[in-house]
Order: structure tokens, then C-alpha cells, then sequence
């Protein structure tokens, strides 16, 4: 009997191991015609409810119960594989994927892009560019940050502005990566259009909250963008032929199926029109990205890319600036198991900004430049539970001002105002695991550092404060330096470190429906010297000290999302809140400009944001797009630092520069045939806050403007109605020179949206009168694209 339950007892337990034993299959999911790896693609496990999606670099992991399953592969505009696998041991399978259609690169949408209900993942948009290129915008120039615009919870300044806000955040908070390099300044020619050629573009993604804690260094958002890595298969040209500008990308294999290279050049050229017209005034850019990778073996990869971009402008050659972004990565991806999968970077940023003025007699130059090494590892420990963890360390220089003689006659003497030195040092780790099959989190928790370094002056002020308030004037003053310290090389003159959980969560209420919510934590340790609505490129970044504090953001968030008829429709309703410490304001009056002790004119205050977003998208058949409304309000208050002082604006909350109210988006792209698409895009927002003088009085004689509080008023309502229509005369062919024309209308009633309202006295009648300036009317465009 003994030997009976003894026998019985092994057999339960090799059933019980037996049935426990797993297995993992994993490998690269990549693009059939090209070899190029796919961000993102989604597989799905149906009868266990398990998936996973491919990492940046087109890797994915999943590990089961020996067993035999049907797997389900489908990514936004490739046709969807399903495959039977029998895993009875571990298993490395590559796909290739085929696109659905094919027009110049740009897919017609007709797969499903429903939303992920499953993941916790939430406060995400993704936009694909073959989507961004049907999208119409001005003078036909196809534009990446003007295509983000179109998504709920994002908006700019205006009309001809830079840079993008995000849930009522400036544009300073947004982090910009470009293959893990950050962008500092995002835009050509003073915000007409992007630093980003769409040709040269994989894959983009931003992140407005429940951000992972891989992430950080930004309050606002992260805009994760990857280049193209080029063909392996065969040899490929592309480009197009606007009203402003050209472009044209090569791209092909090192070694066949191993290696390859791509090379992208891009360059305005309307000043050329101006010197025919014996117009000596000039405003030109041009950008050029490169990539090159190579597959050492089949657990090795190294990857090189850059980016080089300019803006110049020029009057009469008397004024000449000139700026621009430049970046160079160098990675290594090493597998170290099919379950474990990491990434070694080498990053050099760089932002210049340069001004020639000769009928002054000087230069001037002032720029960042930063030196990053980091270390990430994803860990597929299960088909429940993924980990990623890893370490950074980034250098910062920062070069606030530079002024040098022209020539050897100008009169004016070198001066450098004085460099600034920091480190941001962080550690992370973050998990997405799923609790049961409609129970998901994800959470993490990320420790940064931050050193601001010598070589260093620093001043030295009475009760530790830069700023001073005037009593008897009620107004704040420069502060007086009591003494200065010197601070030597690598000398830490302040420091900080944070802890910054994430977390997020998602309930599945059925196959279609989810509720998720989210938290997170995020410091910036950089700030942007900056009292204009949008970006400039005269704009100086400086690092956080003993007087200007680091802004910490909590933000929370809950949605609901569904999918309809099979998902043919999706919607997605988010709710959010967020209050970021110690974002700077500026004293009445604060001069910004080649200022040598900018703590003088800076307070720390607070800043909040909270609203509702909607976006509802239609994802299959001839007409598609979405619809985004954004209800929100984004307020700033600077108090009194005690009782004697009332703060600024009477340390009452006030409207910030980004607060939009209503946002309202309509995007659509119907496929007529094979020749015709046509697309819209109609935006209506509230009008920017602005302050208008309430009053003005006399002093000798001139007439002097008086203002109330900040930021009460507002500009006009802001709207337009864009349109476009794409025809490619030969769809069907395939191989050789294909080519398509697309004509569209930007602003197609001719709405004079106000980019400011200044006001003057009338020489005339004396009477006070309001200009308003409008950048844009009616504006036509054409282009021609090809490929071969």
C-alpha cells in the first residue's frame, strides 16, 4: 500500500513539473521588402490571453506552458500573420511582415488600429507616417509636430510658432528624443515647420502621462522618435519636390541582409527666389540625417546615427543668425538570452545658436551641449511579468553667452559670460505584469541625481534671495550680491535627488472595453530662460542651483476605452490632473537677455493643469480618421515667500501661456481609388491669453499704457480648414520610378487668426486703436514625390 501512494505521489509530481514546464519563444519582426525592424507589432496568444509587443529595436520575448498555439501578429498597416506553434522547447522565429498596400510609402489604412485594451498603458498616441503624410498642412510641407497637433491634449501657441505643449505644459517640458538623442529645439525657421524629415522616420510616440520610468529629466511629456535603419534587401532612392523645400534620402545594404546605411538631406530654398528680386534679406534651413547598422552575429548589433540640422537668417547682411540641432549615437544591442535583451548607448547632443551682427561690430554665440551614457535591459521573465531596468548618466555644458569683435576695428571687447557645468546621474526599474486575465499593472520607480558643477562664480545674497521686494514700491527688485564664492573644477556647488514612482493599471470589463488609471512622478533639472509664449532660438537653458529649484510633477489620470463593430471604431476618454512645483516665474520688467545672474529676475512658483480628452477614431474602410476634443485649464501662481510679500499677480492662480480651453481636431483621409485620396483637418481653440492694457496715463508729456492682472484676456478664437488631394498616376506599378503629385489649401476660407494684438495711438485722430497681425490667409501648395 505504501509503495501504491509513494508511486502515486511521484506520478503527481512529475505531472505537476510536467505540466508547469515552459518554454520561450522569441526573435525580430521586421518588414519583408526592406528587412527593416517594426516598433511596436503586436502578438497575441488568444486562448491564454497573453501577448507581447516588439521592443525598439523589433526584438520580442514570450515564454508559455509546453503546449501547442496559435499566434496572432498585426501591426498598423501590414497584413496580420496567424501561425500555428508547437512549443515543446525554446524556439528563435523571425517574421516578416507585408504591408497591405503601398503608395509612396504611405499605407492606406485599412487595417484595424483598434485600441489596446489590455495593456495598462494609457495617455499614448501613436501616429504612423504614412498617416502624418496624408495630413494636410501649410504650403504642402508634410510635418511631424504639426501632425501631433491633430491628437487630444496638444496644442502650440499659434499660427508660425514653435514647439508643442502638452496638457497645459510649456514647451520647455517636453522631452524630444530623436534615436535617444535630445532635440533641444524642435523647429525650422521659426516654427513654420519641424526639424523632422518624415522620410527618414520609423516610428514615433508620445507620451503624456503614465510615462515608465525609463523616461525622464521632463514634467510635461516625451516624443520618443526613431529613424529608419535602411535597406538590407536592395538599393532605394526616394524624395520630393516642394514649394519650399526638397528632399531625398538613399538607402541600402553594407552587406546583404546584415548591414545597411541611409542617408536623408533636406533644404529650403525660397531665399533664391528673394536674391532674383534683388532682395538681399535671406531665411533658409537645411537638415541631414544619416544612419548605419550592422548585425555582428545573431546576438550582436552595433547601430550609428546622426543628425545635423541649420537655420540661417539674414538682413541685408548686416544681421545674420544662425542655428540648428546636431546629435551622434553609437549603439550596441546584445542578447544575452532569448529572455533578456539589452542596449549600450554613447550619446552626443548639441544645440548652437549664433548671431553676426556686423553693423554692431560683434558675434555672439551661446549653446548646450550634453554626453550621455546609458544601460537598458527588458527581462521577459514569464509570459505574466517583464522588467525593465537600467542606468544613465548624463554631462551638461552650458554656454549662456559668448560676445567677440567681428573684426579687429569693431571696438567691442571678448567677453564670455561665464560657462555652467552639471551632472544627472539615475538609476530605474519598471515592471508590467499581469495580475489575472483582465487584471494589468505596470510600475516602476526611478532615482535621479543632479549636480550642478564647477568651475563656477557664484553670488552670494543677504537671507539667501536673488530677489528683493521693494515695500514702499510693492514691487520685486534685482537683489544686491553681499559676496561671491568660487567653486573649482567638478566642485558640486548644489545638489539634488528625487524618487519617482510610476504606476498604472488596467481592468478589462470585457473583449472591447477597459478602465485604466495611472500615476507619475517626474523631475526637470533644466530650465528654459524663456517669458515668450513659444520657444526662440535666442532662448538659454540653464541648469537647476541653490536659487532656481527643480519642477517636480504629480499627475493622475483615468480613462475609459472601447473598441466598436468589430473594431472598426475606438474610443478613448481620459481625465487628468497635474500640479508641477517650482516652475519659474519672472519679475515685472525681468531682462532675459545676456543676463549674468539670472537668479535676480526669477521666482519659484507652482503650476497646475486638469481636463477632460476625447478622441474618437473611425479605423477601416475608405474614409477614415479621428475626432479629438481637449476640455482643460492650465493656471501658474507665484505666492509671497511670507506675509509681508503679495506674490505675483497678487499671488493669485493665473491663466498660464498654454491655456486653451476648447480644442477641437477633426481629421479625415478618404481613398476615392487607387489614383485619388483626399484629406481634411479642420482646428478650432480658444484663443491664446494674452494682456491687454486697461488704462494708460501721462508722464512728460508721453502717453504710457498701464496693464491689470496676467494673462485675463485672450486672442480671437482660433480656426482654420485645411485640405489635400493626393493622385498617383500609376498605383499598380510597383518597381522602377513611381511618383505622386499632392495639392492642398492650407486654410482654405481664409481665416485671419490673430498671432498678436498690439496697440497705438492713431497719429492722426489720437485715438487708441488695436493692430491685430496675421501670419497666414489662403495658402495654396504643391509637391511632387517619387521613389525608385
Amino acid at each position: 500500500m505504501q509503495q501504491k501512494i509513494t508511486l502515486l505521489l511521484l506520478l503527481l509530481v512529475t505531472t505537476i513539473c510536467f505540466s508547469q514546464e515552459k518554454f520561450t519563444l522569441s526573435g525580430t519582426l521586421s518588414d519583408t521588402k526592406t528587412n527593416e525592424t517594426l516598433i511596436g507589432v503586436n502578438i497575441f496568444i488568444p486562448q491564454s490571453k497573453a501577448g507581447v509587443t516588439s521592443n525598439e529595436y523589433g526584438f520580442y520575448s514570450i515564454t508559455l506552458p509546453k503546449g501547442t498555439y496559435k499566434i496572432q501578429i498585426s501591426y498598423l498597416g501590414y497584413e496580420t500573420i496567424e501561425e500555428t506553434i508547437d512549443l515543446t522547447k525554446d524556439i528563435k522565429k523571425n517574421f516578416n511582415l507585408t504591408e497591405t498596400g503601398e503608395q509612396l510609402d504611405e499605407v492606406i489604412i485599412t487595417e484595424k488600429t483598434a485600441t489596446n485594451t489590455r495593456k495598462p498603458e494609457m495617455s499614448t498616441n501613436k501616429l504612423s507616417i504614412g498617416t502624418i503624410k496624408k495630413i494636410p498642412v501649410v504650403l504642402g510641407e508634410v510635418d511631424v509636430l504639426k501632425a501631433l497637433l491633430t491628437l487630444p491634449g496638444v496644442t502650440n501657441a499659434g499660427e508660425g510658432q514653435s514647439g508643442f505643449n502638452v496638457r497645459g505644459g510649456g514647451a520647455d517640458q517636453n522631452l524630444i528624443l530623436l534615436d535617444e538623442a535630445t532635440i533641444f529645439n524642435s523647429s525650422h525657421v521659426f516654427g513654420f515647420f519641424s526639424v523632422f524629415n518624415p522620410d527618414a522616420i520609423k516610428d514615433l510616440k508620445l507620451y503624456k502621462g503614465g510615462i515608465p520610468a525609463r523616461y525622464g529629466g521632463r514634467v510635461s511629456s516625451v516624443l520618443d522618435i526613431y529613424q529608419k535603419d535602411g535597406n538590407s534587401n536592395k538599393f532605394s532612392m526616394n524624395g520630393g519636390i516642394g514649394l519650399i523645400s526638397s528632399r531625398l534620402l538613399a538607402e541600402g545594404p553594407i552587406v546583404k541582409d546584415r548591414g545597411s546605411f541611409l542617408l536623408a538631406g533636406r533644404a529650403s530654398y525660397a531665399h533664391l527666389f528673394l536674391k532674383l528680386s534683388n532682395n538681399k534679406n535671406s531665411a533658409y534651413f537645411y537638415d541631414l540625417n544619416t544612419k548605419m547598422n550592422y548585425k555582428l552575429n545573431s546576438n550582436n548589433s552595433l547601430f550609428l546615427s546622426g543628425y545635423f540640422g541649420r537655420d540661417v537668417f539674414s538682413l541685408s547682411n548686416s544681421f545674420v543668425n544662425t542655428y540648428g540641432n546636431s546629435t551622434l549615437n553609437l549603439r550596441w544591442n546584445h542578447l544575452f538570452s532569448d529572455k533578456l535583451f539589452s542596449n549600450l548607448s554613447l550619446i552626443y547632443s548639441d544645440y548652437y545658436y549664433g548671431l553676426d551682427l556686423n553693423l554692431l561690430g560683434f558675434l555672439w554665440n551661446s549653446g548646450i551641449k550634453n554626453y550621455n551614457i546609458k544601460y537598458d535591459f527588458k527581462h521577459y521573465l514569464t509570459d505574466k511579468v517583464k522588467l525593465n531596468y537600467g542606468v544613465s548618466g548624463i554631462y551638461y555644458k552650458f554656454n549662456p553667452g559668448t560676445i567677440e569683435p567681428s573684426d579687429a576695428n569693431s571696438g567691442i571687447n571678448y567677453k564670455q559670460l561665464e560657462k555652467k557645468y552639471a551632472f544627472e546621474p539615475s538609476i530605474y526599474i519598471d515592471a508590467e505584469q499581469k495580475i489575472t486575465k483582465d487584471f494589468s499593472i505596470s510600475y516602476g520607480l526611478r532615482y535621479s541625481l543632479f549636480y550642478r558643477l564647477g568651475s563656477s562664480t557664484v553670488n552670494l545674497y543677504q537671507n539667501n534671495q536673488a530677489v528683493v521686494f521693494n515695500s514702499e514700491l510693492q514691487i520685486y527688485e534685482k537683489g544686491t550680491p553681499t559676496g561671491t564664492q568660487y567653486y573649482d573644477n567638478n566642485k558640486v556647488i548644489e545638489s539634488f535627488n528625487n524618487l519617482e514612482p510610476r504606476f498604472a493599471a488596467s481592468y478589462q470589463l470585457d473583449e472591447n472595453q477597459s478602465v485604466k488609471a495611472s500615476y507619475n512622478r517626474m523631475t526637470q533639472y533644466l530650465q528654459l530662460i524663456s517669458n515668450t509664449a513659444s520657444p526662440t532660438p535666442l532662448d538659454v537653458w540653464t541648469p537647476s542651483d541653490q536659487y532656481i529649484k527643480p519642477q517636480i510633477l504629480d499627475q493622475v489620470a483615468l480613462g475609459y476605452f472601447r473598441n466598436f463593430k468589430e473594431d472598426n471604431y475606438s474610443l478613448e476618454v481620459e481625465t487628468f490632473y497635474k500640479k508641477i512645483k517650482n516652475r519659474i516665474d519672472y519679475i515685472d520688467g525681468a531682462d532675459l537677455i545676456a543676463n549674468e545672474a539670472i537668479e535676480q529676475v526669477v521666482l519659484n512658483g507652482e503650476m497646475r493643469a486638469y481636463g477632460l480628452e476625447v478622441l474618437f477614431r473611425k479605423n477601416t474602410g475608405k474614409l477614415n480618421g479621428w475626432i479629438s476634443y481637449t476640455l482643460s485649464k492650465s493656471e501658474q501662481r507665484t505666492p509671497g515667500r511670507n506675509a509681508n510679500e503679495p506674490g505675483i499677480n497678487n499671488g493669485n492662480w493665473y491663466r498660464s501661456g498654454y491655456d486653451k480651453l476648447h480644442n477641437l481636431s477633426i481629421t479625415s483621409s478618404y481613398n476615392l481609388n487607387p489614383k485619388w485620396t483626399f484629406g481634411a483637418n479642420f482646428v478650432l481653440q480658444t484663443g491664446q491669453p494674452v494682456t491687454y492694457p486697461n488704462g494708460q496715463y501721462e508722464y512728460g508729456g508721453i502717453t504710457i499704457p498701464s496693464y491689470g492682472l496676467r494673462n485675463e484676456n485672450r486672442l480671437p478664437t482660433y480656426h482654420h480648414l485645411d485640405i489635400s488631394a493626393t493622385y498617383t498616376p500609376k498605383p499598380n506599378k510597383k518597381k522602377g520610378w513611381q511618383s505622386e503629385w499632392v495639392f492642398s489649401i492650407y486654410n482654405l476660407y481664409g481665416r485671419k487668426n490673430a498671432a498678436s494684438i498690439s496697440f497705438r495711438q492713431n497719429v492722426d485722430t489720437g485715438a487708441n486703436e488695436a493692430i491685430r497681425l496675421s501670419i497666414f490667409g489662403v495658402v495654396p501648395g504643391i509637391s511632387y514625390n517619387f521613389k525608385f
